[in-house]
């Protein structure tokens, strides 16, 4: 959906910047990982990456771990 904008378009790139299925697809492969691992650890990797951003914003300080 270029997966970055939230289009519902999984296979479609709108502009050059934009993240499809076979973007993640091809990080997959590159790492011997299925699709749906690939996408668990995004996903887990974004959580954290949205911690940080709360943290930060709370103490104004941005965090190292």
């Amino acid at each position: 959906m270029c997966m970055n904008c939230g289009c519902g378009e999984p296979d479609e790139r709108h502009k050059p910047t934009d993240i499809t299925r076979d973007d993640v697809q091809r990080a997959a492969d590159g790492s011997g990982l299925s699709l749906e691992e690939a996408t668990k650890n995004m996903t887990e990797s974004m959580a954290k990456i949205g911690s940080a951003n709360r943290q930060e914003a709370t103490t104004g300080a941005r965090a190292t771990s």
